[in-house]
């Protein structure tokens, strides 16, 4: 299984991120998604939020869920991208894409990432007010 994992500071531009696309023949979904700062953290409205990152301990916990996905579903590419540092309300801190042969398989696994990502990689984010 091919993966690319970024986790830095730079702007998501997904228009690039979709036209660097690579799938074989073989393949028959392609699922993405793409997390976007709301303008509410609970019932304060904010500016944005400040992401940050154990990141060496990330990019290790994203390498073992990667490994993970691919004892279960059989997907050909998974690309992730997490941005650190702040992100205004709008913006996306958040891109992952998963190419399997079926949509289940890549709705599934792109669930499972984004769900254990969530519980096991260490990246916290603090709200910007206002």
């Amino acid at each position: 299984m091919h993966h690319v994992l970024s986790v830095g500071c730079e702007p998501i531009d997904e228009p690039k991120l979709v036209s660097e696309r690579r799938l074989s023949k073989a393949m028959g979904a392609v699922v993405y998604f793409c997390g976007v700062v709301r303008g509410s953290e609970g019932e304060a409205a904010i500016s944005g939020l400040h992401y940050e990152a154990f990141q060496a301990m990330a990019c290790h916990q994203f390498e073992l869920l990667f490994a993970e996905v691919e004892t279960r579903w059989p997907v050909e590419s998974i690309r992730l991208v997490h941005r650190i540092g702040p992100v205004q309300v709008g913006e996306a801190s958040l891109w992952v894409e998963v190419i399997a042969p079926h949509r289940g398989e890549a709705f599934a696994a792109c669930q499972y990432l984004i769900d254990e990502m969530k519980k096991r990689v260490p990246i916290w984010k603090k709200p910007l007010p206002i």
